[in-house]
């Protein structure tokens, strides 16, 4: 007797569904996530257990790092209206004029290194440019201590725009010499500002 093959229909899956859900998922990282903005001077943090978020706002951050062996410190401060009415106390400090549209475009920049007479040309750049500008850092000795300024101002702002008191964090490189990062030191607490962060990456606890 003869056999009689039947052929097997291994029939499909209706993939439309598990589509739709990954399209789903792809949509919402992409309108949640935050892309990291790219730094004007980074630096390598040292190591820590700590895992204390820094806040989100009234805030100040001094980056302290070496660029071909010099020393350089960068300022930034979170808060588009602090940051403005910060500008409009420098400027009326050392006597630079900067417009409107000045205003507007450092209350969106993130940290800067510069002297402020020559803070327009960094604030008249591209975001992607700034980046790639060779700024010096903001001078903080004894005869030009722009950075002392730029605290005063920016705790100054914070009150009077939030009725804070800023909060101040330090970034410094791992490798950076004591030295400097005691100098940043001193200079906030001749400000009485006696309590601050230091900003650390974090590395797995040694048991």
């Amino acid at each position: 007797m003869a056999k009689i093959k039947i052929n097997k229909n291994p029939g499909s899956t209706d993939m439309t569904a598990m589509c739709d859900v990954a399209f789903l998922l792809l949509t919402f990282f992409v309108m949640t996530s935050t892309a990291k903005i790219p730094e004007v001077m980074p630096v390598d943090t040292p190591a820590s257990t700590v895992q204390t978020k820094l806040p989100d706002s009234d805030l100040a951050t001094l980056t302290i790092g070496n660029v071909d062996g010099q020393d350089r410190v960068f300022f930034d401060l979170k808060g588009k209206d602090v940051r403005k009415k910060t500008l409009e106390l420098m400027a009326e400090k050392y006597g630079v004029t900067f417009s409107e549209e000045d205003k507007d475009k450092f209350a969106l920049m993130t940290d800067f290194g510069v002297p402020i007479g020559s803070l327009k040309q960094i604030i008249d750049m591209k975001s992607s440019d700034r980046v790639k500008a060779n700024q010096t850092g903001i001078p903080m000795d004894s005869l030009n201590n722009q950075l002392k300024e730029w605290v005063y101002n920016a705790r100054k702002a914070n009150i009077e725009v939030n009725d804070k008191e800023l909060q101040v964090a330090i970034k410094g490189d791992a490798k950076e010499q004591y030295p400097v990062i005691r100098k940043v030191m001193d200079l906030l607490q001749d400000q009485n500002v006696n309590t601050f962060s230091l900003i650390t990456g974090l590395r797995g606890k040694d048991f």
